[in-house]
């Protein structure tokens, strides 16, 4: 089964981008857009800030006594929260509008994605914090990188997402070969059992609460390592260009009536296949990998030939808007 891990991995990476697409246009309704402006070149920025500086805050906290649980709890809270806002808002798509109580009809309805989106974060949350295992970790992992994969791609246009996934593969490859934080903060996101790494062991009973750090296993020669990570990030970042081709490319008729903009958004998510193709040849060596530089690169370059090919048209959607 070891030999399997990486088809796992790509599992969730192709599943949440997937699942990604199908919720873009519900939460565009549900107006979960983060920003009003799409082609803004200038609103990545804050999320590039927030990705850069929150994981040098988390690695100067953790070095306080006693830090480490309260951390953990204020961030199982917060993904919890963001939970119950993104699993509402997809309930409310396959739900009915409103369910009416006897005898007081309209005057008095319930809307049952409401407490079916609470009931689920609540379930999240106690599963993360009571028995925090590889499967319930990925779980919530998929279910929460497919949520902020479709809010990043509705809320940025083609031209943001450009700018955001060069900055960030930049920074990731900094931040893994030079800087090496990443590292360490993989090493403690593991040692809390946060759905922000995403684990792939090579048998099924694997035990992530007793011997599941990235430390532990960095620490074995690779062909005894006992799990495969890789982070959130690796499946968000580049997926946001996949659910942003899908929603603000025109959708024009292609083959069989399929419209350019879903076609382009494949191209992307196939480029970026590509892009982790060789990134699982580099991990096999048993070094830690920077993921996004080949990630993002392969979903850019995938994007850039697909829209050459469906719109004959060398401006690539690069649409700007202050």
């Amino acid at each position: 089964m070891r030999g399997l891990r990486p088809f796992g991995l790509v599992g969730l990476y192709v599943g949440a981008q997937l699942v990604g697409l199908a919720l873009a246009f519900p939460f565009l309704n549900a107006g979960l857009s983060s920003t009003t402006n799409p082609n803004s070149p200038t609103d990545p920025l804050l999320i590039i800030v927030v990705i850069v500086a929150a994981p040098l805050l988390l690695l100067w906290l953790v070095r306080r006594r006693g830090a480490l649980g309260a951390i953990r709890m204020v961030l199982l809270l917060a993904i919890a929260a963001s939970l119950d806002v993104t699993l509402t808002a997809a309930f409310a798509q396959v739900l009915p509008a409103a369910t009416y109580l006897p005898p007081y009809g309209p005057a008095q309805a319930i809307y049952l994605e409401v407490p079916l989106g609470a009931i689920a974060a609540v379930a999240a949350f106690l599963a993360l914090l009571l028995e925090p295992q590889w499967y319930i970790v990925d779980g919530v992992g998929f279910v929460a990188g497919a949520s902020l994969t479709a809010l990043l791609g509705i809320s940025f246009g083609i031209l943001p997402c450009f700018i955001l996934l060069m900055a960030l593969a930049v920074y990731d490859a900094i931040a893994v070969y030079r800087t090496k934080h990443m590292i360490s903060l993989a090493d403690v996101v593991t040692e809390m059992k946060l759905p922000i790494l995403m684990v792939m062991p090579g048998q099924a009973g694997f035990d992530y609460t007793r011997r599941g750090t990235f430390q532990e296993q960095r620490g074995q020669p690779v062909e005894e390592r006992e799990a495969l990570y890789m982070g959130l990030g690796d499946v968000v970042i580049p997926g946001t260009l996949v659910v942003s081709a899908f929603v603000w490319l025109p959708a024009l008729p292609t083959v069989l009536g399929v419209g350019a903009n879903l076609l382009v958004a494949l191209g992307a998510m196939g480029g970026s296949l590509v892009g982790y193709t060789v990134l699982m040849r580099l991990v096999a060596r048993g070094n830690p990998q920077a993921g996004l530089p080949l990630l993002n690169s392969g979903a850019l370059l995938g994007y850039v030939a697909a829209y050459l090919v469906l719109f004959h048209n060398p401006s690539l959607g690069l649409t700007l808007s202050l």
